[in-house]
């Protein structure tokens, strides 16, 4: 979904927004805001690279990331809460990954997880493997995925 149509949707059921991103680096912020007029919406973004970030702006548990790392399932879920809480919006999205160069055996390059918080709703998170495409690809498609979801929850 486009963010003209994110945003669109957004307005017609009166929901704000924030996101919460660490390897797109405030990328899909940036997509949102593009557009005139999106701060009827868009409420903040958080951006989160470091774990102290996340512990300090998300309110992510450390132990959680001892337990998980920054890049799993259980944070993303965190800081996708997290937002939502923070912001007091109805919708929240959050983006961490390893957009590369690098990786692991376990975390290989491409790897990104995604929460998505909604007001009442249950958070609902996955993880989506990109592959070692390249740094910029990774970013680029993290960012459409996380558009993607906000918008299926809007639908």
């Amino acid at each position: 979904m486009t963010p003209e149509e994110v945003l669109r949707q957004a307005r017609f059921w009166g929901i704000r927004i924030a996101t919460a991103e660490s390897c797109t680096g405030g990328m899909v912020a940036a997509a949102l805001t593009d557009i005139a007029g999106s701060s009827d919406v868009f409420e903040r973004g958080y951006v989160t690279y470091s774990n102290a970030a996340k512990v300090q702006m998300l309110g992510v548990s450390e132990a959680t990331l001892a337990a998980h790392g920054a890049v799993s399932e259980p944070v993303a879920r965190e800081m996708a809460e997290g937002a939502l809480a923070r912001a007091g919006v109805e919708l929240a999205v959050s983006i961490t990954g390893i957009a590369g160069p690098g990786g692991s055996e376990f975390k290989p390059e491409g790897r990104v997880c995604f929460g998505l918080a909604r007001r009442g709703e249950p958070t609902r998170v996955e993880t989506v493997e990109f592959g070692a495409v390249g740094r910029a690809k990774v970013r680029k498609a993290a960012t459409a995925h996380a558009l993607a979801l906000l918008g299926a929850a809007l639908a």
